[in-house]
C-alpha cells in the first residue's frame, strides 16, 4: 500500500508509528502542504529507512505516484484544500484536524468526500490512549448509568509556536485546533447531538502570538438535557512534567468516572474512587488501514470527524460573536 505524507505541521507521529506496524505499507513520497512549510520534521521521523521521493509540490506528487493513502498534516487553514485534492486524486485520507477552518471549506470537503467513495479519518488519536479507551469501555458497559454531566480539560504549554499559529486564517483558532479533541470525546461518550453552544476565548497574555487565543471556555447542551463543559488553555507552566494535561469527568445516574494524569478512577456502588486497570486499543492509523483493507474498523468515522469540526467552528463563532449558537 503506497502512502504519501503532505505536510509536517500536525500529528504525523500517528501515521509513522502505524506504518512501522504494517509491513504492507510504504511511504513513497513526502511534500509540504502549505507555502513555506518545512518538512524536516517528517523526514527526520522517517529516518534512513525512507526510500521515497521528496517533492516541492504535493499535487505533482499525487499525480505522479497515484498513492493509496494521503496523510495530511499541513498548516490548518490549508487542510480542507489539500484533503479535497487528495480525494480527487483517488486517495483515502488520514488527516489532521480540524478538517476545515471555515464552514464554506467544510461543506466543500464533505461534498467531495461523499462523491469519492474513499475513506477519511481525522487524527483523533487520543481516543486510543489507554486511559480514555478504558473510561469509554466502562461507560459503555454501564458502570455509571446514564450520562448526565461531562467536564473536560485541554491544557498545553505554549512555548514558541510557528508563524502560522499567529494568524486566524492559517491557524483557525484554539477552539478548533485544541478544543476539538474534547468536543470529540463528548460526542463519542454520549452518542448525542449538540443542541446549544456558548463559548468565550481570549488572546491576552499570548506572548506575542498574534491572533492565537490562550484561554477558552465552552458550555454545551446536548440531547436528553446532558450538559458538558470544556476548559482550554496554553498556560501550562514550562516546568510541568508533561506538555499537555488532558482531563475528563463524567457524572452518571449511578456513578462518576474520571480521567486525570493518564489514570482512570471510578466511583459507583462497587467501586470507591478506585483506580482502574488500563486497556489499550492500539494505533489509530493501523485501524484506519485495516478498515481500508476490509479487515476491521476504525474507532473514528468520517461522519464523526466532520461533526466534531462543525461543532468546533460553531463554538469559535459563539466566542467571536459573544452569543449562544443554536444547532438544528
Amino acid at each position: 500500500m503506497k502512502i504519501v505524507i503532505i505536510g509536517s505541521s500536525g500529528h504525523i507521529n500517528y501515521a509513522i508509528e502505524g506504518i512501522g506496524l504494517d509491513k504492507e505499507c510504504e511511504v513513497v513520497g513526502v511534500a509540504p502542504g502549505s507555502k513555506g512549510e518545512s518538512i524536516d520534521k517528517v523526514l527526520n521521523m522517517l529516518g534512513k529507512n525512507f526510500k521515497g521521493k521528496v517533492y516541492g509540490d504535493y499535487e505533482v506528487m499525487l499525480e505522479e505516484l497515484s498513492p493509496d493513502v494521503a496523510v495530511v498534516a499541513c498548516h490548518f487553514g490549508d487542510i480542507a484544500k489539500v484533503n479535497i485534492k487528495a480525494l480527487s486524486y483517488g486517495c483515502h485520507v488520514f488527516t489532521e484536524k480540524p478538517l476545515a477552518t471555515t464552514m464554506e471549506d467544510l461543506k466543500a470537503l464533505k461534498r467531495v468526500y461523499y462523491q469519492s467513495g474513499k475513506r477519511l479519518c481525522a487524527m483523533f488519536g487520543i481516543r486510543y490512549k489507554p486511559w480514555f479507551f478504558t473510561a469509554y469501555k466502562f461507560v459503555r458497559e454501564g458502570a455509571i448509568g446514564e450520562i448526565r454531566l461531562i467536564n473536560t480539560q485541554k491544557s498545553y504549554k505554549l512555548g514558541r509556536r510557528d508563524e502560522f499559529y499567529k494568524k486566524r486564517e492559517t491557524y483557525g483558532g484554539t477552539i478548533p485546533w485544541v478544543g476539538i479533541h474534547a468536543i470529540d470525546w463528548i460526542h463519542w461518550f454520549t452518542h448525542k447531538r449538540f443542541k446549544t453552544i456558548y463559548a468565550t476565548h481570549s488572546r491576552k497574555y499570548n506572548k506575542d502570538h498574534g491572533d492565537l487565543e490562550v484561554t477558552a471556555l465552552c458550555h454545551f447542551a446536548l440531547e436528553d438535557e446532558i450538559f458538558a463543559s470544556l476548559s482550554i488553555d496554553y498556560l501550562r507552566p514550562e516546568n510541568a512534567l508533561s506538555h499537555d494535561d488532558d482531563r475528563m469527568r463524567i457524572v452518571g445516574t449511578d456513578g462518576v468516572i474520571e480521567v486525570i494524569f493518564n489514570k482512570v478512577f471510578l466511583t459507583n456502588k462497587d467501586y470507591k474512587n478506585q483506580e482502574l486497570p488500563l486497556e489499550g486499543r492500539g494505533n489509530i492509523f493501523v485501524d484506519f488501514l485495516k478498515e481500508i483493507k476490509g479487515n476491521g474498523s476504525c474507532m473514528v468515522t468520517a461522519e464523526e470527524s466532520f461533526y466534531a469540526t462543525e461543532v468546533a467552528l460553531l463554538a469559535r463563532q459563539s466566542a467571536d460573536k459573544n452569543k449562544i449558537i443554536y444547532l438544528p
